[in-house]
């Protein structure tokens, strides 16, 4: 791997696959806005189900995600079980726990607002060989690794 001298100024190139990155970011709270006004929800609740979409996940490690307090995280919760877009259900492997999980109507509910990007994001992966999509993987997680360092 090259190293990247960030401290002189032109030292490195801004790419044309950086640069795209860059606006693909930059996309995402657009996205997460344009989701919470259709839907009726606060970008924060649309937050917390993207990280429920991954996996279940209890009420304090949405607050650690979110970064709120887990009184604030409860309250989101209840907003999201009151609409019908989460369930809380025992941990499975502890009792005194208890997870948070994405329903089907939630699903149903951000399909309807995004599906039609959806559809073309899978049209594209589709289109791509194993070869190209591993080299789109390799380059996508490494990306997702140096913005979670700066996080």
């Amino acid at each position: 791997m090259t190293e990247v001298d960030l401290t002189t100024p032109g030292a490195w190139e801004q790419t044309e696959s950086l640069t795209l990155l860059r606006e693909v970011m930059g996309l995402e709270s657009g996205v997460r806005s344009h989701l919470a006004g259709a839907a009726g929800l606060s970008e924060t609740e649309v937050h917390a189900l993207e990280h429920l979409a991954r996996a279940p996940i209890g009420p304090a490690e949405i607050a650690r995600l979110l970064d709120v307090s887990t009184a604030a995280s409860t309250g989101i919760v209840d907003r999201l079980e009151a609409r019908g877009h989460v369930e809380r259900r025992p941990h499975v492997s502890d009792r005194r726990r208890t997870e948070v999980v994405l329903t089907a109507s939630a699903r149903r509910e951000v399909v309807s607002h995004l599906g039609e990007m959806f559809g073309a994001l899978a049209r594209l992966d589709a289109s791509l060989s194993d070869s190209e999509r591993a080299v789109v993987v390799r380059y996508l997680r490494g990306a997702v690794e140096a913005a979670a360092r700066a996080s």
